[in-house]
């Protein structure tokens, strides 16, 4: 039973809002590092005209990445690859067509709104089938992570000091740009050729016969594990 329930009146698949990258260069051309023309809004966007995407909403923050939140009012939530926020949007306005902006904040091109780009539009019922004539007004109110608390807060396991975990491991993060590949900790991933999941799953191979030495972290039953990850390198290497 979701906790914000009384918050809200509708959510089902047209309530959901996707960001995506527009990438107008072919993959063979686009670089080690790729940066996004403009953005995809539910996959479709207009162009002339990436990375985290501030968007432009007066809204209640009620959930983060699966974890229901206290509720937190904001004007602008900047979101990155991979995250997710659930908001409540009150639809309290006139009548009409209303912009939803998504401004890329990392782009060597178009990243304004003119002509629509960058934006989809928020279309009340019975309202004109006409883009919408709205400004962008300033946004005092951006979300700050750190202002985020968990509705219900279940504590992290283990005493709340740095090096008191019964594991602790660095990550050391180094882009190779002659290999073009990441080393962690010294060693490089390379992909098995038959999915790693498949061979673990058909009992011929453990997954430590699958990798390269110093790939494989074998960590303990029920123990509390430190993970640091010192930062300053290009690109995102690691998924948790």
């Amino acid at each position: 039973m979701d906790p914000h329930r009384q918050e809200y009146d509708i959510d089902d698949d047209d309530t959901v809002i996707t960001l995506a990258d527009w990438y107008h260069t072919p993959a063979p051309s686009a670089g080690i590092i790729p940066i996004a023309n403009s953005t995809l809004i539910n996959g479709k966007g207009r162009y002339p005209g990436g990375y985290p995407s501030p968007l432009a909403v007066i809204s209640t923050v009620i959930e983060a990445d699966g974890v229901n939140m206290q509720p937190l009012t904001v004007d602008s939530i900047q979101i990155f690859a991979g995250q997710r926020y659930s908001f409540v949007l009150k639809a309290n306005q006139s009548v009409d067509n209303y912009w939803i902006r998504a401004k890329p904040s990392n782009s060597t091109a178009f990243s304004g709104f003119d002509g629509g780009a960058n934006s989809a539009i928020l279309r009340y019922q019975d309202a004109p089938i006409r883009s919408p004539n709205t400004i962008q007004a300033p946004n005092s109110n951006l979300l700050l992570e750190t202002s985020l608390h968990p509705l219900v807060s279940p504590a992290a396991p283990g005493v709340p000091i740095v090096g008191a975990a019964d594991v602790s491991l660095n990550l050391d993060i180094v882009a190779d740009f002659d290999i073009l590949k990441f080393i962690v900790n010294g060693a490089v991933y390379i992909p098995p050729t038959v999915p790693v999941l498949l061979q673990i799953l058909s009992g011929a191979k453990k997954a430590q016969d699958l990798f390269p030495v110093g790939t494989i972290y074998t960590l303990p039953r029920n123990k509390v594990i430190e993970v640091s990850i010192p930062g300053g390198t290009v690109g995102a290497p690691v998924s948790l």
